[in-house]
């Protein structure tokens, strides 16, 4: 069953295509790779697929449902959560607030309610509470659950990052090399954390990636582009293979 559909999609910023027609299938449960040099279009496809471009032309379809040109909220609430290259916590708020602020945006109680504290904005607090704390168990951040955003190491930085995208509960993540600044032992374990949630949450996971080691570690099936245009799809091994995405990609 097909999870993400892409076609046709493209966007221009003063003339240069950026992405150009650009069609790729992920099928529900797969861990899917987008690979190319700097500059080739990966993180463009990833503010497409978000909310933050809205596309020229093409279309995006999530689990049968229309997405393309919808706001960044309205595609989160359709089942889209991402990390970004570069991380991006409240490092003023605690590690379970972080959380929190994904897990409000499933449960809600209104503004009446939370302005006169009544028992609901109280019984939907204890559940957040709740469920973030199950979160960052997952992780072994619980913990660190009080601490600020800011003091955790790096490695456990990257963790938070995708525990609270999962906290919106999401049918796809998205993960912007989440290996990036991550030392050999570090990326050793963010392969294991990402096996885990693709299992524990039934998740389906594109990840953009330069590690090769990595790539070639988790990845089902990957996409390849250069200067914005797909140059080879298909399974990790044969398109690693490939001579022309050597040639473009690897630099041999």
């Amino acid at each position: 069953m097909t999870m993400l559909k892409i076609q046709n999609l493209g966007i221009s910023f003063g003339g240069l295509h950026a992405v150009d027609d650009f069609n790729m299938e992920v099928k529900k449960g797969c861990l899917y790779g987008l690979i190319g040099p700097n500059g080739a279009g990966k993180t463009t496809v990833f503010n497409l697929l978000t909310g933050v471009y809205k596309p020229n032309e093409g279309i995006i379809t999530l689990d049968g449902q229309d997405i393309t040109g919808k706001k960044t909220i309205d595609i989160n609430h359709a089942g889209i959560a991402r990390t970004f290259q570069n991380i991006r916590l409240f490092k003023e708020l605690t590690v379970a607030e972080n959380v929190k602020v994904g897990l409000h945006n499933q449960l809600h109680y209104s503004t009446l309610e939370g302005i006169l504290r009544l028992p609901r904005y109280y019984a939907v607090e204890r559940q957040i509470q709740e469920q973030a704390l199950e979160l960052l168990k997952v992780f072994d951040l619980d913990k660190e659950a009080e601490v600020l955003a800011a003091n955790l190491p790096y490695g456990k930085q990257r963790k938070l990052e995708i525990a609270r995208a999962l906290a919106t509960k999401p049918k796809l993540l998205l993960l912007d090399e989440p290996a990036a600044g991550m030392n050999p032992n570090e990326t050793l374990e963010l392969m294991e954390t990402i096996k885990f949630v693709r299992k524990h949450f039934d998740m389906t996971i594109i990840l953009i990636e330069h590690d090769m080691k990595l790539v070639s570690g988790i990845c089902e099936e990957l996409t390849v582009l250069n200067f914005g245009r797909v140059l080879c799809q298909g399974d990790t091994n044969e398109v690693l293979n490939d001579p022309e995405v050597i040639k473009a990609y690897l630099g041999e």
